[in-house]
């Protein structure tokens, strides 16, 4: 891939915004395809824009890697001379201010190793075009504020490329002359360009219908490769549940005749909402017992109704510009997290989703590429399509339904709707919707949008003896960084609970109210200090705070060990329930940590909590799965300078081990009632089940018992699906067990043709905790079904290596480290998004020990030097080195 004629570029500030001074109303395009060499012939009608504020302003439109065959206007040619190149923009001065450009170009789909514009996949051509993948594609002003109509005419052979897609209604399809055909789509909803695509190959489908609540019968066709389409229907069940649930919760209705989805195995995302023809990675699609774990098959059903809801959040009401990317992503995440909670387990979806907020994008907000959910400048847009844009947005946009109520945020949202129905808008448009449909004032709400890192909220507790009341006192911050220093204190929503001495729950009345309060109080925090009285409460009631995680904030509240075993056991919050346990676990852990050994009375109410919980039958099993979770070592990285590699990682292990063997008789007894009783099943209660069954086995395996690892050997023999065989391989694998090489060679000899499948193989044996794993994903780079080119195989093995497995990468002697510097240094010739992922893994060097920082920043010096450096790549090692800088490790 050449390098990009932007490299070194300026950042793109979000104050400098100004509306394009040209508009296309209508597009058509025709696609002489092949894999070799494709022409594509674009008729743009384009006007001068009357609300532009560069009434003077030059045609400009963005083109990469394109060979410019021709441009004429109106018909009539365009001698080259008059046509400029400035970088990778064909500017155009002397254009009228309305008329008709038609450029025809070639491109070479078989080299775009980038996949991004159009390019082959395996047998299929295809295109991804967000954020500027369409420039690839032809000559455009490729920008989300354009949003146009498309008439779409795709010619090929027929033989090779029988199905012929792009996004609305097919309106016309025949046979040509040599074994060609075509066929022609129109989309009658104006879109941006990052929306278009197409698809030509081999695949098939399953199908299906769906009427609509107003009556319209909408065909449903999910495609993929011939020998995967058993795999299909629980997608196809998913699309379903999504089409449903969005009508009865928000009223919003499919709006065309056909619903398209393409499985592939090489894309660099998950999936991609393209109007009716979206295209999935096939990991978030292909599902079945035997090759998708219970975790697979949430995936596939809250990816497959995350893109289906972004027909309403994303496409028919866009985004204006890219950093306003949080309005469609932080509110269809919300949305996909709502889907899935309403599906299965509230209280487990909350805490899976706050685990990983935690475990991704709490790093993300301490690391040098820190930014607010709507950044303000970027290098390379591909860099923030991020946890904070995603996750944390989603957060955001959930507490504007914690403040106003579910049905004040569908007021909002129905007004949101209403004034902006195929419009590209921003942030502040979603805020102004959600205030006015409920007559609130929010412009203190706004600051989330600008603030970047985690908030701290600290708490401290006091008794008033003479007025009989308790009293809480909150003080908020934010950490330091230029974006954050004149914003002043943010709105947060803060729900609270009590616990008496019998740890039952205590009505919240605040000092000045007459009647008992509920359980659970919202309190909305406005300035850096607060401070809240109530009465009633005996002098010792525990506090339960930020209950359901109801603000993006890290909490700090001086509760003691008692105190957190009794919120671990009985909280009526689950999430604080869950938090407490990591809590009281991270106590323990920091002590070992620092050397102090193990504290045995801390243990011993953990083990008590943790014993509570494995009792209660009443319990969702898989919430006591969560609850008998330990902080990973990453998140236990995170909170320490200099990183203490060893020291963490013997920690962790002991306190799993300890804990195991303590609560053995426990957990071979939940093991055992956890078995199947009947049938394989991927319901809510199966799978909660077979969560908990397999937590207990892990936990019985990590304890060295015996006992366990018998149950783990059985359970791989004899699984009848992948949750259990992959727990059971997992468990001999990384304990290092005899039966481990002949699990991992039966497995690779089963599933070899697999490729979804080899991934879980390769993630499985790049996070064994063991120096010599760094030998074994050297030797793996060679293996047979690898590829660098796949980004689904680089994440599988160089990702779950470098982000998932600290003791092998930061191996002292910085072979993790070469491994990856030079996996990251030739990826970036063909792939530069999945190379810059990959070169976050160096984002915290300076935090480490003298000897592993210096190891880690020569590999980012030697990244920063390399020629024809991409920019995206660039743009992360380069913040990565200023960031060492500034801390005094430069």
């Amino acid at each position: 891939m050449a390098a990009r004629a932007d490299q070194g570029q300026r950042p793109t500030l979000r104050k400098d915004y100004r509306a394009p001074a040209w508009l296309v109303d209508h597009v058509d395009l025709v696609f002489d395809l092949g894999p070799e060499r494709t022409e594509v012939t674009a008729h743009l009608d384009i006007r001068r824009n009357p609300d532009s504020a560069q009434p003077q302003a030059p045609l400009r439109l963005e083109g990469v890697d394109l060979k410019t065959l021709d441009v004429a206007i109106d018909g009539q040619s365009v001698p080259a001379r008059q046509l400029r190149f400035d970088a990778d923009c064909l500017v155009i001065g002397q254009f009228p201010d309305q008329a008709r450009i038609t450029t025809r170009v070639a491109i070479q789909p078989s080299r775009n190793t980038a996949l991004e514009g159009l390019y082959l996949a395996g047998d299929s051509l295809l295109t991804q075009c967000e954020a500027e993948g369409f420039r690839k594609i032809t000559w455009f002003p490729d920008r989300p504020d354009v949003m146009s109509t498309y008439r779409v005419r795709l010619e090929a052979d027929r033989e090779h490329f029988p199905l012929l897609l792009s996004n609305g209604n097919r309106v016309e399809s025949g046979l040509l002359d040599d074994g060609r055909h075509f066929a022609v789509w129109s989309d009658p909803f104006p879109k941006p360009s990052y929306l278009f695509a197409i698809v030509a190959g081999r695949l098939k489908a399953i199908s299906d219908s769906y009427r609509t609540v107003s009556g319209r019968q909408v065909r449903l066709e999910i495609y993929s490769e011939p020998e995967n389409l058993g795999r299909l229907d629980h997608a196809m069940a998913s699309l379903k549940k999504a089409m449903a649930w969005d009508e009865q919760r928000y009223g919003l209705e499919y709006d065309l005749d056909v619903y398209h989805i393409i499985a592939t195995h090489d894309f660099n995302m998950g999936a991609m909402e393209n109007k009716s023809l979206n295209i999935f990675n096939a990991r978030y699609v292909l599902a079945d017992r035997d090759t998708a774990t219970d975790a697979d098959f949430e995936a596939v059903e809250a990816v497959i109704g995350h893109e289906y809801f972004h027909n309403w959040t994303g496409n028919r009401v866009t985004c204006r510009d890219w950093f306003q990317l949080t309005l469609k992503e932080g509110l269809t995440v919300f949305r996909d997290q709502e889907f899935t909670s309403d599906l299965r387990s509230r209280a487990v979806k909350r805490i899976d989703d706050v685990a990983s907020l935690m475990a991704r994008q709490f790093p993300e907000d301490a690391g040098p590429m820190a930014h607010s959910i709507r950044p303000e400048r970027y290098m390379e847009i591909n860099n923030f399509y991020t946890a904070t844009v995603y996750e944390k947005g989603a957060e955001v946009v959930r507490m504007y339904q914690t403040l106003l109520g579910q049905a004040g945020f569908r007021r909002g949202l129905d007004l949101y709707f209403q004034r902006h129905d195929g419009q590209a808008v921003t942030c502040d448009d979603f805020l102004a919707a959600m205030a006015d449909a409920n007559n609130r004032d929010l412009r203190q709400f706004e600051r989330w949008y600008r603030q970047v890192g985690t908030p701290l909220l600290s708490v401290t507790r006091d008794y008033d003896r003479e007025r009989q009341e308790t009293v809480l006192r909150f003080q908020q911050s934010l950490p330091e960084h230029a974006d954050n220093s004149e914003l002043g204190p943010l709105l947060i929503p803060v729900k609270i609970g009590f616990l008496g001495r019998d740890n039952k729950p205590l009505p919240v009345t605040l000092a000045r109210e007459t009647q008992p309060g509920p359980e659970t109080r919202l309190l909305v925090l406005t300035r850096e200090s607060a401070e809240y009285r109530f009465r009633d409460l005996p002098e010792d009631a525990l506090p339960s705070l930020l209950r359901d995680f109801s603000a993006p904030v890290a909490l700090e509240c001086d509760w003691s060990a008692d105190e957190l075993a009794r919120l671990a056991g009985h909280d009526t919050d689950p999430f604080n329930r869950w938090r407490a346990a990591r809590r009281l676990a991270e106590k323990i852990l920091d002590h070992m940590i620092d050397g102090g050994g193990r504290p045995p009375e801390t243990i011993e109410l953990l083990i008590e909590a943790w014993q509570a919980s494995l009792g209660d039958t009443g319990l969702d099993p898989a919430l006591v799965a969560e609850l008998m979770s330990l902080p990973s070592e990453d998140e236990l990285a995170q909170q320490r300078k200099p990183v203490m590699v060893e020291a963490i990682h013997r920690a962790r292990q002991s306190l799993l081990k300890h804990v195991g063997e303590s609560l053995c008789t426990e957990l071979l007894a939940v093991n055992g009632r956890c078995q199947p009783s009947g049938g394989w099943s991927s319901d809510g209660p199966a799978t909660a089940r077979r969560r908990l069954k397999n937590a207990s086995l892990g936990l019985l395996c990590a304890s060295a018992q015996s006992a366990g690892f018998e149950l783990a050997v059985a359970q791989y023999e004899q699984a009848d699906n992948m949750t259990d065989r992959l727990a059971a391989m997992r468990c001999l694998v990384h304990h290092g067990h005899r039966h481990a090489d002949k699990a991992l060679a039966k497995f690779e000899h089963q599933y070899a043709a697999d490729p979804l499948v080899m991934d879980k193989w390769f993630a499985v044996q790049a996070t064994i905790p063991a120096l010599a794993t760094v030998d074994r994903v050297t030797a793996l780079l060679q293996h047979a079904t690898f590829s660098l080119r796949n980004p689904n195989k680089v994440r599988a093995l160089l990702g779950s290596f470098a982000m998932h497995n600290p003791l092998a990468f930061h191996r002292p002697d910085g072979a993790g480290y070469r491994l990856l510097g030079e996996a990251v240094g030739e990826l970036d010739q063909l792939n530069p998004q999945v190379a810059a992922r990959l070169a976050t893994a160096f984002n915290r060097w300076h935090a480490y020990d003298e000897n592993r920082a210096g190891l880690m920043r020569a590999q980012l010096e030697a990244l920063a030097g390399r020629k024809r450096l991409s920019p995206d790549v660039e743009e992360i090692v380069s913040a990565a080195l200023r960031a060492g800088a500034k801390r005094g490790d430069g």
